[in-house]
């Protein structure tokens, strides 16, 4: 019988990403997008033109940066890098559907260690949401002018109330509890954060059929985590972002995949 310790120290996302290095079953990246070029049409009708070359994208002809680039379903891709010209650093997430020609941005923001000091107790009595991570998420079409209804990318709640498992690699399994549109509960089942759990905000989007895109904001320690769920397939991917070990330090960003399954889904009364 496995048992929990009655008391887990929290860890930064450095310390995390140190956990989840070990065996993990992050996938390798893509190659189908080497060579090629797609522009992006935003709602607003601005038009950035990305171009691919092995691991890094350039965007609008400038500097190229490095990128993540991955796949859990054909012709679906998940692309994800920083922008380190800002302070602190932004994440930038797309989801390229090459399926159906669109595609979903998430814009992510860390707070400073200044802001972070305040505590959760004065947050909630001032009426400030509980984590200062920001995220900016929106639509557009690849290839062609946006119009109404271009991305079928859309909030889900095809999620809410299931409980489900993910291995992200030998040592670190956690489950997630979809609570409701707002909010999620994680629990560290076995892994270096072993026996904690929190409830944090989160978003939900359908990308086609069992294939869903999940977002969190954590409050405790500050990070964003973006992953690609295929029910199908029974595989998550995506990353983690987060604040460093101190003010100087990097920031962490860090690959995470896993072999997932549903353990449960929660079915309330009529009567409620």
């Amino acid at each position: 019988m496995t048992t929990t310790p009655s008391h887990t120290d929290w860890i930064s996302v450095a310390g995390l990403e140190k956990g989840f290095a070990t065996g993990s079953y992050a996938l390798d990246n893509s190659a189908d997008l080497t060579g090629k070029q797609v522009e992006l049409h935003a709602a607003d009708g601005s038009v950035r033109r990305i171009e691919f070359d092995q691991d890094q994208l350039a965007i609008d002809g400038g500097e190229a940066v490095k990128v993540r680039i991955t796949s859990l379903r054909e012709r679906v891709y998940l692309l994800d890098w920083l922008d380190e010209r800002t302070r602190p650093a932004t994440s930038y997430t797309v989801v390229l559907d090459t399926l159906t020609d669109s595609y979903t941005q998430v814009i992510g923001t860390l707070p400073t260690f200044d802001v972070i000091k305040t505590g959760l107790y004065e947050r909630a009595l001032g009426g400030r949401p509980l984590t200062d991570v920001k995220v900016d998420i929106s639509h557009g079409a690849v290839n062609k002018p946006y119009s109404d209804g271009a991305c079928p990318h859309a909030k889900t709640d095809e999620l809410i109330g299931v409980r489900n498992l993910y291995r992200y690699s030998p040592t670190e399994v956690y489950e997630h509890t979809y609570l409701n549109e707002n909010f999620y509960t994680w629990h560290c089942l076995k892994g270096v954060e072993q026996g904690l759990c929190d409830t944090d905000a989160c978003h939900y989007y359908k990308i086609a059929d069992e294939l869903y895109l999940f977002i969190w904001r954590e409050k405790i320690v500050p990070t964003l985590g973006i992953v690609m769920i295929d029910e199908q397939n029974h595989r998550s991917d995506g990353k983690i972002f987060g604040v460093g070990d101190t003010e100087d330090a990097p920031l962490a960003n860090f690959p995470m995949a896993s072999y997932c399954q549903r353990l449960a889904d929660t079915e309330y009364p009529d009567d409620l």
